[in-house]
């Protein structure tokens, strides 16, 4: 792993009767997301019964991160939690001071780089 990248994995359990309203906010993010230069990765993967969601996501580094987390999601996470909760929110890598704030705010837990494969 690239020492500077970030990635996430948020695991979302859907609210029951809110899929629909989960799904457009969902396509919103995606196509904003889509206009992020240094974001390298957006995957959201969904359970066969639709309660539950699993995002991957992967940034070049720190400041892809927190332009992020200050532009797109500032806007659509709240409308998200509306229609789903958090079960999980890891981050791994360093997504840096004010970011790691605001993540840890909404209940992620940061795992720093311990051992790179050093290439």
């Amino acid at each position: 792993m690239d020492k500077n990248i970030v990635r996430f994995t948020v695991d979302l359990a859907i609210n029951p009767g809110k899929f629909d309203q989960f799904d457009r906010i969902a396509q919103e993010m995606i196509a904003g997301t889509l206009k992020e230069a240094g974001a390298l990765g957006y995957e959201w993967f969904l359970s066969s019964d639709h309660k539950r969601c699993l995002l991957l996501e992967t940034y070049a580094d720190a400041s892809a991160v927190l332009a992020h987390m200050k532009g797109l999601a500032a806007g659509l996470v709240p409308k998200l939690l509306e229609t789903s909760r958090i079960n999980s929110f890891e981050v791994y890598g360093d997504p840096g001071p004010e970011a790691a704030k605001m993540l840890t705010g909404i209940g992620a837990e940061i795992f720093p780089l311990w051992h790179p494969l050093g290439r």
